[in-house]
């Protein structure tokens, strides 16, 4: 009977390490609630709980590449480098924990149900020098480990390596917010064989989306190759609120002050599928303001953008928080039938009205929503709004009660 029962566990054991891959898609952690959080590198007290205060790393970096040669990525969009957890003085640490340097990042997304960001990454998170892969391993080891946030002990029930899909889902996140393709482009920079710029112009029209906030550039041989956005943090990197900082260091540049060269990618694609990592769409756009009317609003199913209509105007959309943006990537929302009406999700979450307030994310409670005339609706009524609209990279939170500015949400499919 013994050797019966031996010899099925041995049959059954390929199955069920197979299934045991596949046991974090249901089985997955919570990070810490984090309450009456400080911004980092501006506490004004000592933070003993770096579970919802990030520190030494308090000046996080959204990274970016414009790579011509050898090229990467798409023609019309710049390509993700990392996040960066500088200290609030301009140094850095790296490579904080060996026992975390994971490999087959694909993998370990995949196993969290992640496979449209995986699909996202192959297209802009790209290795000049090597594989994706490599290049993802070295993201997390050298820079994703020192984190403080994202350490095991921050999370309830830690399921290993459950911090991997939270660190790339913020970095692309961050990425689709921060559309530097498309602001230089808007200011009437764009890639040139020929064309040269200086680095005030392009130093402005990325700054003037990073709500007045200075960012770095990166020059080689003159040729613009790298810019970096500087964040702090208010609350811990998984479910935190980034706001544009100034580079902690005070260096701004790399590039000569005039003559700046920004090479066109030769030979890449080009491609209108900058993306949001979410569902199985791959289609995406970038929010604008415009005059005139709105994309034709249609029945809430499937998976669409959310645009904004403000004063008569479309004007942005929501992005995967339930924020409202007017100058990043439009986040892909799925609809589904619900009772009498419908629930939201992005690649945050379920979306729901909490404390009066559009909201999504892994903990948000879903609420079910109608529409009335092609817009979005809550209890009936399709009136939100704002304190204000937001400009540049600034994010507006819509509310369901009386504000000083009115806006309304449309459908639009992809």
């Amino acid at each position: 009977m013994i050797v019966t029962v031996l010899s099925f566990l041995a049959a059954a054991q390929p199955a069920l390490g197979e299934a045991s891959g596949y046991l974090s898609l249901f089985r997955r952690g919570e990070p810490e609630t984090c309450t009456n959080t400080q911004l980092s590198c501006h506490n004004t007290t000592v933070q003993s709980n770096l579970c919802c205060f990030n520190a030494p790393g308090g000046s996080l970096l959204q990274t970016q590449f414009w790579d011509t040669d050898p090229v990467t990525g798409p023609a019309n969009s710049w390509t993700i480098h990392g996040l960066w957890p500088d200290h609030c003085d301009g140094g850095y640490s790296e490579n904080c924990d060996s026992s975390r340097d994971y490999t087959g990042i694909s993998q370990i997304l995949t196993s969290f149900g992640k496979q449209a960001l995986v699909t996202y990454m192959n297209t802009y998170w790209k290795n000049q020098d090597g594989t994706d892969e490599e290049l993802w391993e070295h993201e997390w080891s050298t820079h994703g480990t020192c984190i403080s946030t994202l350490d095991t002990s921050c999370y309830t029930n830690y399921v290993s390596k459950q911090e991997i899909p939270d660190f790339f889902q913020k970095v692309v996140d961050l990425f689709q917010e921060l559309p530097t393709y498309e602001w230089l482009s808007a200011a009437g920079i764009t890639p040139s064989s020929s064309k040269t710029y200086t680095t005030a112009a392009i130093q402005s029209a990325l700054s003037s989306n990073h709500g007045g906030h200075d960012v770095y550039l990166g020059c080689s041989n003159g040729a613009l190759n790298q810019v970096y956005y500087y964040f702090n943090v208010k609350g811990s990197v998984q479910n935190g609120t980034f706001q544009a900082s100034d580079p902690d260091g005070g260096d701004t540049s790399s590039c000569p002050s005039t003559g700046v060269k920004y090479l066109p990618k030769s030979g890449a694609s080009t491609t209108i599928s900058t993306g949001t990592a979410t569902g199985t769409s791959s289609s995406t756009r970038t929010s604008s303001t415009s005059n005139g009317s709105a994309p034709t609003a249609t029945s809430f199913s499937g998976q669409g953008y959310l645009n904004v209509q403000s004063g008569g105007d479309q004007n942005g959309c929501i992005i995967s928080a339930g924020k409202w943006y007017t100058t990043g990537t439009c986040a892909t929302f799925t609809a589904v039938a619900s009772g009498h009406g419908f629930t939201l999700k992005s690649s945050r979450g379920s979306c729901g009205i909490s404390n009066n307030a559009l909201t999504c994310g892994s903990g948000v409670t879903a609420t079910v929503f109608t529409s009335s005339g092609g817009m979005l609706a809550v209890s009936g009524s399709t009136s939100f709004y704002a304190d204000s609209a937001p400009t540049g990279s600034a994010q507006a939170t819509v509310y369901t009660t009386s504000d000083d500015t009115a806006l309304t949400i449309s459908w639009e499919s992809t």
